[in-house]
């Protein structure tokens, strides 16, 4: 579902990290190859205000810090340059925008940095009371999950009820939610169908909302122990001195008994 490798852009590999389409993300880039595939994308852009469109492709394994073709995922994500800052330290700070998903073609070494052709990947148009039900179901868990989890902001939910298409609801939700692992997030990413993508989603939120509702009553229960026992020694004080003031310790205790 891809179509012709035409367009080449510069590479930035991503270390931990998925670029999800519609994503906005800060994102700094030490990397000498990286630094230099920003630049070059900013040369070469063309409206006004435009910074420049660079595909981000994340890394099988993160700790490789010279990336070859070979380490790099085959699917990636455009992404637009809104911003881009350089540091006084000589790294920089860019806030980019998740465009669309692309399958990678071929390699090229530019100037020091990376470059690849893609094909953009065409999402199919999913609609009818099956592609509803699933939207419906994914926007109520998700609602759930941040209501136990206070790592998401709590506006994301308002802006996720808004969405009703399929696919770019499957990829906000999936920007919000936390992963096992790169792989894990990078295999959704592939996933061309907005429903496939969604009944994924669905069901790692579910067992996540479990989860999460589970240590929520783990730590109700800790809690209220560790009160019982704040209480307990603070009545043992008590007594103890109670049973100073009575001045005799075994009369004492026969008196509070």
């Amino acid at each position: 579902m891809a179509s012709d490798f035409k367009a080449k852009y510069p590479l930035l590999p991503l270390r931990d990290i998925v670029l999800f389409p519609h994503e906005v993300r800060v994102l700094y880039v030490g990397r000498e190859k990286s630094i230099l595939a920003l630049t070059a994308a900013g040369k070469t852009a063309s409206a006004e205000g435009d910074k420049g469109v660079v595909l981000f492709v994340a890394q099988m394994r993160a700790r490789v810090n010279d990336p070859r073709p070979e380490d790099l995922y085959r699917v990636g994500t455009l992404g637009q340059i809104v911003q881009l800052i350089p540091l006084p330290d000589g790294t920089m700070k860019v806030l980019v925008e998740g465009l669309g998903r692309v399958q990678l073609g071929d390699f090229v070494s530019e100037d020091r940095f990376l470059a690849c052709t893609t094909a953009s990947i065409e999402e199919p148009v999913e609609a009818g009371v099956e592609a509803t039900a699933l939207v419906r179901s994914v926007q109520a868990i998700f609602k759930a999950y941040v209501d136990l989890n206070k790592h998401v902001p709590p506006e994301i939910p308002q802006q996720v009820a808004t969405i009703d298409a399929p696919g770019r609801l499957s990829d906000t939700v999936a920007t919000h939610i936390q992963w096992k692992s790169t792989s894990e997030k990078q295999a959704v990413l592939e996933v061309v169908s907005p429903s496939e993508r969604l009944t994924k989603i669905l069901s790692l939120l579910q067992s996540e909302v479990e989860i999460l509702k589970e240590q929520r009553r783990i730590k109700t229960r800790v809690k209220k122990q560790m009160e019982r026992t704040q209480r307990e020694h603070l009545l043992n004080e008590q007594m103890q001195a109670i049973q100073r003031e009575l001045g005799d310790r075994d009369e004492g205790r026969s008196e509070v008994a």
